[in-house]
């Protein structure tokens, strides 16, 4: 079975979603695609072909979130969720 089917966005979108956030947060630091390229150590062709077209390699992405103060953000996608109860457990709350 396709797990597509039971989430209406597709990866593009999420991508899409995921490249505006940095870019909005890039904007609101008024920092340009040259600024970023050199605080981050990113090629400014990298950076561009990010906002445009949501390819970068892992290491380029790092950089960029720390560059722009998001890798917390980044890290708790992968933080462990705790559980006051086994109920919490049972019913997958948190």
């Amino acid at each position: 079975m396709n797990e597509f089917l039971f989430n209406p966005k597709s990866p593009n979108d999420i991508a899409k979603e995921f490249v505006e956030k940095i870019k909005q947060q890039r904007k609101m630091l008024k920092i340009s695609q040259v600024q970023l390229a050199a605080k981050s150590a990113v090629s400014l062709g990298s950076i561009k072909r990010f906002e445009s077209k949501y390819e970068i390699s892992l290491t380029s992405l790092i950089k960029i979130l720390i560059a722009l103060n998001l890798e917390k953000d980044f890290e708790n996608l992968f933080t462990q969720k705790t559980y006051a109860s086994i109920d919490e457990v049972i019913n997958g709350q948190v």
